[in-house]
């Protein structure tokens, strides 16, 4: 779907397990157009088939042409699974981060993660959450509208659309990739979770009226 009167959203990780799950909730959206941004000429097609506008970018490299058409949220879903921490989940955010804030994005929507607050006392991913750390102290300081949503483990689970959400949950749990997805839509708006961090897990509290706590 894609009409004149509704904003542009660029998913960052678009052909990722929840990139896909983010992409296909703003195609039904009727307030967002989906644009979903791959690494690779070869997984347009994915999306294209249903007819949803793509562009190319590589977080590693120049991603200046990913702004050239009009831009109001972004949302960043991507990530290296481990091949590349730094490169990806830390400085590609930022520079993501920065090309939003050039071009005047209204908010920026980070998929975090549970353990990102305090990387140094993880047992294990440090040097993923150390990045993912990183990233997420260099968005709150960017000057851009955001939300950070930090999840528990992500499985592939069919959605409840029941969450568990607080700054600081203080306890480990598991969510599906869709709940968590149906959360960073709903985190686009201007009115939820404006500049804030939290976290997430499955829950009993349905996912709009969990938001109201940090909204």
């Amino acid at each position: 779907m894609y009409l004149e009167n509704m904003e542009n959203i660029l998913v960052a990780g678009a052909n990722g397990a929840t990139g896909k799950k983010i992409v296909a909730l703003l195609n039904k959206s009727q307030n967002y157009n989906a644009i979903a941004m791959v690494r690779k000429e070869d997984q347009q097609a994915y999306f294209k088939d249903q007819n949803i506008q793509t562009v190319l970018g590589d977080l590693e490299n120049d991603i200046s042409s990913l702004f050239t058409n009009k831009i109001d949220r972004v949302l960043f879903a991507a990530g290296s699974a481990g091949k590349s921490v730094i490169g990806v989940d830390q400085e590609g955010a930022k520079k993501l981060i920065n090309a939003s804030k050039s071009a005047n994005v209204k908010k920026f929507v980070m998929l975090s993660s549970m353990g990102a607050d305090k990387p140094e006392e993880a047992t294990q991913l440090q040097d993923y959450l150390k990045a993912k750390h990183n990233a997420d102290e260099y968005l709150k300081n960017s000057g851009l509208k955001y939300s950070i949503v930090r999840p528990g483990t992500l499985t592939n689970e069919p959605p409840l659309e029941m969450i568990e959400l607080e700054q600081k949950l203080n306890q480990h749990g598991e969510i599906s990739r869709a709940d968590v997805a149906q959360t960073l839509v709903q985190s686009l708006e201007d009115k939820t979770a404006p500049n804030a961090t939290f976290e997430i897990i499955k829950g009993d509290t349905p996912i709009l009226k969990a938001l109201e706590k940090v909204s």
